[in-house]
């Protein structure tokens, strides 16, 4: 016998004598090559519950002013390393940053992004990409639904209708009521800009969400404001503004909508994650960053990170858990599960800095959402 195994063998007769553990070696965990698709598994559906997907902006590409700005794979891959995640759940919801329109002009009040590259409008084929990764209902309230006026508009409706999502948050479709294995829903969005339901307007809001939890199970309401960018992270007390254009009081207004009957709150618009919180048995995210944004749309630092935020409420629309499924983008892979969890890290951090009070939601290191007793 070798002094090696002569060594382990005196260590092992010790270990069993004494009842000690056996030393275990020590393996060096390093982070797996991005060549593959990364698995990270769904958090598991609870019984009596049911689960719903959200992720923030979503804008694949713009033909305008030409298609050098689409991706080179027609978008086709746009979700395919997070599909799995958005298809396994009873209702998926994103915000979707632009139009679904062939051709057309911008609309006379956003000429002046001509030569920023903000104008988004991606081909109406798009629409189906959209519905065979799982998303079910997409909101319209945003500063982009308006980029090519009226035409873009009733394009993406038409477009939208085709493929069987449903949408909300345009002054002529302030909200929309659909049903999901036995449970129905009722959804309504926000957002400060024009031809959008007004997230200024707390007494219309307030209307509006009461009516649909009156007719509705689960009422999910979305918004789309706050000031942009990293080095607007912090969900501010009072009412928010950028290059002084007012962007919303969203801790009012979001507080408002489940005074009134919102069950779930989901925000966009700052394009960077923002912190969550629990209020009267309701979660809200009052930012879900950028989630697919290829060109136009900064990727750079923590705004190429973002939660993909998977949620269980019981039949009431309380929450009862969930899971921050942390993602990253790239130009060439689109979006992919992030194996680091910086967003879930990100939101963690933010939500005990803004919410230093909240002490109902717990959110663990790799995005577990739980409520502490």
């Amino acid at each position: 016998m070798g002094r090696l195994n002569l060594f382990i063998a005196v260590i092992a007769f010790l270990c069993v004598v004494t009842g000690c553990e056996m030393p275990q070696p020590v393996v060096k965990e390093t982070a797996p090559a991005i060549s593959a698709p990364i698995e990270i598994p769904s958090p598991a559906k609870l019984p009596d519950s049911v689960c719903i997907a959200a992720v923030g902006d979503i804008m694949l590409g713009t033909s305008y002013p030409n298609n050098s700005t689409l991706p080179q794979d027609s978008a086709l891959n746009s979700f395919k390393y997070v599909e799995q995640h958005l298809q396994n759940a009873d209702v998926t919801f994103g915000n979707l940053e632009g139009t679904l329109l062939d051709g057309g002009e911008p609309a006379h009040y956003k000429l002046h992004l001509r030569s920023k590259g903000y104008l988004f409008r991606m081909p109406a084929k798009y629409c189906g990409i959209l519905k065979n990764a799982g998303f079910d209902v997409l909101s319209m309230a945003n500063n982009h639904s308006g980029d090519f006026g009226e035409t873009g508009r009733n394009s993406t409706i038409k477009a939208l209708d085709s493929c069987g999502i449903h949408y909300a948050g345009l002054l002529e479709y302030p909200s929309v009521e659909f049903e999901r294995n036995g449970i129905k829903y009722g959804f309504c969005a926000f957002a400060p800009n024009s031809h959008t339901l007004s997230i200024f307007d707390m007494k219309g809001a307030a209307q509006l969400i009461s009516g649909l939890k009156q007719r509705c199970d689960i009422v999910i309401v979305s918004f789309h404001g706050g000031a942009e960018g990293p080095e607007f992270e912090h969900v501010m007390p009072a009412g928010e503004s950028y290059f002084s254009e007012r962007r919303g009081d969203l801790r009012a207004f979001a507080h408002n909508a489940i005074d009134n009957g919102a069950d779930l709150i989901l925000g966009h618009g700052p394009h960077v994650s923002r912190a969550m919180e629990i209020y009267k048995d309701r979660l809200i995210a009052y930012s879900l960053g950028n989630f697919c944004t290829y060109r136009g749309v900064s990727i750079d630092g923590i705004a190429g990170i973002a939660p993909l935020l998977k949620v269980n409420v019981n039949r009431n629309g309380e929450f009862l858990s969930g899971n921050i499924i942390s993602v990253k983008q790239s130009r060439d892979r689109h979006v992919e599960p992030d194996t680091l969890h910086r967003a879930a890290k990100r939101v963690k951090w933010l939500s005990t800095a803004d919410f230093p009070d909240n002490k109902q939601l717990a959110i663990s290191a790799t995005g577990v959402l739980s409520v502490t007793k």
